[in-house]
């Protein structure tokens, strides 16, 4: 990808896959469950449902789907733009500006082999004593939101 385009493409929405994917694997589980507990008499089928792991399933179902209806109904994505870096979602935005950025680290995540891929990004601001905290991998695009955290990185060093 060119620089002309990356700068084109500066919206990065948070990544929704592990929660579709958990949301299905509870289900298709509570289904099987469902379909092994149950009895089949006289070719009908009556449910047991006296059984305490049927309501701990779906309590993690429904549980799941709350935790996947309010992360699409939150909306959160980081957006490039040319005053600094902005952190969004359905509720509010956080501008931080580049003169605000002292240090921008992007790095490995230490507890894993170097091999592994799981990149942070450590933004250090004036005015916080803690930095914030990006994980790449967590949001759509991982390889072009690296790329423009090099091109932040590099213009703040040139400040």
């Amino acid at each position: 990808m060119t620089d002309e385009q990356l700068k084109n493409k500066s919206k990065f929405k948070y990544n929704m896959s592990f929660y579709y994917q958990s949301t299905i694997i509870y289900f298709v589980v509570f289904i099987v469950y469902l379909l092994i507990r149950g009895q089949f008499v006289e070719s009908s089928y009556t449910l047991i449902m006296r059984d305490p792991i049927i309501y701990l399933l779906a309590f993690i179902v429904v549980v799941a789907i709350i935790a996947l209806s309010f992360n699409l109904y939150r909306n959160r994505f980081i957006e490039f733009s040319n005053e600094g870096l902005v952190f969004s979602d359905r509720f509010g935005s956080k501008l931080i500006n580049k003169n605000d950025i002292t240090i921008v680290k992007i790095g490995k995540d230490r507890r894993y082999d170097k091999s592994n891929p799981l990149k942070f990004v450590r933004i250090k601001i004036k005015s916080r004593i803690r930095p914030i905290i990006v994980r790449p991998s967590d949001y759509e695009n991982e390889n072009e939101l690296v790329k423009r955290f090099h091109q932040l990185k590099t213009e703040i060093e040139k400040q």
